[in-house]
This record gives structure tokens, C-alpha cells and sequence, in this order.
């Protein structure tokens, strides 16, 4: 296990043949039949799995900001790593190095310093960010998350299978016939795989960029209704930056946080608990704006 700041910095373009191929692999529909059922399943799997990231990967992983089972906790790492962002204790460590020092050179992904594209796309291809900081998520000590973290090709692969099985067989064809499948595959897979990355980077990039503060935090965190309906609530994202450890990050009732709705209602079915609020003398402190 890596227990430091790796040196090593650069991007290896072959190693990125990957990622960036991934980007064009939905241009292959137009070549496919695609169907109305491909398109809601693109919008079904964007949604849930923007759950899984800002529930799972953000808000539980990173932040601890409610508690649940061991059991649950694997179902939102695996669900999180469905999105095909790697293992929730690498996305978790340099979530928490993004806190410590935000907006400094050594945010992995500041805006202000680096620049758009690094903050939004670059530092993932960055050999410096590779490697998992076990050192800053002692916190965890599961072997199952340790071993998806290592295998976190597994969820998005199970996915993308389970995905074209179903297309084959609501177009009509069998289970296994060729190709049926592929335009599922690609539009409802692939195609809400790269919105939901672009969508999660965001609030990297476009969240230290554009949109108003509320609080003093000493970064260029910044809130945007509109993103916060992209990231199901992520865009409130000065007010996570002023007070980190709340489930909630739409402070105030009009702020729209679909993702805190959705863990209040899991809290209601006994599945999490002890979910963090937001204090009303910290909501009312240290404003810079009303925005």
C-alpha cells in the first residue's frame, strides 16, 4: 500500500488511451438501432449513479456524514464505483486533500492554480493522482472495500454486461443474441457513463469558477442552482466548503438537494442514521452574501 505523496507527475498519453477512447465509444449507436427504452435507461443510470457518487463516494466516503451497515456500505462503493470512477478509498483520499487544500498548489484540482481543464479532467490523468493514499482514509479497514478498491473495474464491467443482456432482450431477442444488445450498450451505459463523469466533474472546474458565495471559506467554492440539479445538490458547493461534515449541502429549503432527500429517506427506512445537519448559529454565521 502506498502511504505517500506519490512525486511523480506527468500524464502518460498511451496509458489514457482508455479514458479518452471511452469518450467516443457512444458515436458507435449511430450505427445501431436505438430506442426510446435506451434513452430512459441513459437518464435511469445518470440519476442513480449520481446518487451512488455524491451519496457514496461524497457524502459517506469522504465525509462521514451519516453512518449505516457494513452491508450497505458495500452497496453504495459498489453502486458509486459503477460510475467508472475508480475505487471509493482513492476517491475518498483525494477528496479529502481537495479540503485540506483547497484552491492551493496542493489542491489536485484547482481551478485558480491549474487551470479549467486540469480541475476538470487533467489531474485524473495525472500520474501523481494514481495511487491510492491509504494514509488519509484510516478510517476504513474493510477488506471488501479494499479489494473493490483494487478491483474497481469490477462494478462498471458487471454493469455494462447486465445492461446489454437487458437490451437484447427487450428488443426481442434472446439473452444472448448478437447484436440487439449494442445500442442499450451503448447509449444506456456508455453514453450516461460520460455524463455522469462530465457531471461530477463540474463541481471540480465549474463550482470554483462560476456561481455566487454565501460563506467566507478561504477558496473559490462557489453555489449554482443550476448545477445543483445537474449533481443532484452538489452545486451548493460553497456551503459544503463553509461546513463540510453535513449530509445536508442545500442549507436553506429552496436549495434543491435531491441527494439529501434521498438519505433522510433512507434514514426513514432504518438503512442510515446519525445523519449530520447543519447547526442554525453555523447557517447564520460568517456570510459574505445571501446568495
Amino acid at each position: 500500500m502506498n502511504n505517500t505523496k506519490p512525486t511523480e507527475k506527468g500524464t502518460n498519453w498511451l496509458h489514457e488511451l482508455d479514458f479518452i477512447g471511452i469518450h467516443f465509444v457512444p458515436l458507435l449507436a449511430f450505427f445501431t438501432h436505438v430506442t426510446a427504452f435506451d434513452w430512459i435507461l441513459c437518464a435511469v443510470l445518470y440519476f442513480v449513479r449520481m446518487f451512488f457518487v455524491t451519496g457514496g463516494y461524497h457524502r459517506y466516503f469522504s465525509h462521514r456524514s451519516y453512518k449505516t451497515s457494513r452491508f450497505f456500505q458495500f452497496i453504495l462503493a459498489f453502486g458509486a464505483q459503477s460510475s467508472f470512477q475508480k475505487g471509493a478509498l482513492w476517491w475518498a483520499a483525494n477528496h479529502r486533500v481537495h479540503h485540506k487544500h483547497s484552491d492551493t498548489e496542493e489542491d489536485p484540482h484547482s481551478a485558480k492554480i491549474y487551470g479549467f481543464w486540469h480541475a476538470h479532467i487533467g489531474w485524473i490523468m495525472d500520474k501523481e493522482h494514481k495511487e491510492t493514499r491509504y494514509d488519509l482514509i484510516k478510517d476504513m479497514k474493510h477488506p471488501e472495500l479494499f479489494w473493490l478498491n483494487k478491483y474497481h473495474f469490477v462494478p462498471p464491467l458487471i454493469l455494462a454486461v447486465l445492461v446489454y443482456f437487458i437490451g437484447n432482450k427487450v428488443n426481442g431477442a434472446g439473452w444472448f443474441d448478437w447484436p440487439a444488445g449494442l445500442s442499450t450498450l451503448f447509449i444506456g451505459f456508455f453514453l450516461s457513463t460520460i455524463l455522469l463523469f462530465h457531471g461530477t466533474f463540474t463541481i471540480n472546474s465549474l463550482m470554483h469558477t462560476i456561481g455566487r458565495p454565501r460563506y467566507k471559506t478561504g477558496d473559490e467554492s462557489r453555489n449554482s442552482f443550476i448545477l445543483a440539479l445537474v449533481t443532484l445538490g452538489e452545486g451548493w458547493h460553497n456551503n459544503h466548503h463553509y461546513y463540510q461534515s453535513a449530509a445536508r449541502q442545500g442549507f436553506y429549503w429552496w436549495e434543491v438537494d435531491i441527494t439529501y432527500y434521498i438519505i433522510r429517506m433512507l434514514g426513514w427506512m432504518g438503512i442510515v442514521w446519525d445523519i449530520r445537519g447543519v447547526p442554525e448559529k453555523v447557517k447564520e454565521s460568517n456570510k459574505v452574501t445571501e446568495a
